[in-house]
């Protein structure tokens, strides 16, 4: 992982004095590394991730201001690249606890492009909600009703609101196992082996 591509300094600008001019170092440093790295990557079978940022050209009156930082490298040898944008934050009370996110397939080399999905990243739990991917399918699906703000699940209330409801999965393992191998079977994908809960001795 090269995280991130905008945080790279060529040597020039290491050496160099603050304040200097070094217009297109990084551009030329991105495109020669890539010249040398791409031969190695296929060799060894390596997958590479890149993180960027986002800049925005100044006086730019038609067209996106925004660009990357790095020259146009980078997006020629990538076989995958990915558009993440901050939607809203999830709140809880008065804190924010995660963002929904939309995620853009901009370029696809191996599979179809301008795909598009949406989930939550929360701060306090493993980064990317897995139960809130199961809610979202099993609506989606109608595996999992929803009611105005009330999601049901054969008939039982995981809770009004959102994120009542994945608190309630997230609490009660079995019924998100349920829902998930719900959405597995309906995708053509085997189940998942559900674990007995421990028997108390």
């Amino acid at each position: 992982v090269v995280d991130s591509v905008a945080a790279l300094v060529p040597r020039a600008e290491i050496e160099g004095e603050m304040g200097d001019s070094h217009v297109g170092l990084q551009a030329r440093l991105m495109s020669q590394a890539l010249r040398k790295l791409s031969g190695a990557i296929k060799q060894s079978n390596t997958a590479v991730l890149f993180t960027n940022q986002i800049r925005e050209k100044v006086g730019v009156m038609y067209g996106s201001p925004e660009t990357q930082p790095g020259g146009r490298a980078l997006k020629f040898y990538a076989s995958v690249r990915l558009d993440i944008r901050r939607m809203e934050g999830i709140k809880q009370g008065g804190d924010t606890i995660g963002n929904r996110v939309r995620v853009r397939v901009t370029k696809n080399k191996v599979a179809p492009p301008f795909r598009e999905c949406e989930f939550d990243i929360m701060f306090y739990e493993n980064g990317i909600s897995k139960t809130g991917e199961i809610l979202d399918l099993g609506v989606d699906l109608e595996i999992v009703e929803k009611r105005g703000a009330f999601y049901r699940y054969h008939d039982g209330l995981l809770g009004q609101g959102r994120e009542n409801a994945k608190q309630y999965l997230n609490e009660n393992a079995s019924v998100a196992d349920e829902v998930e191998n719900a959405v597995r079977v309906h995708y053509g994908l085997p189940p998942m082996k559900v674990q007995p809960p421990p028997q108390e001795t």
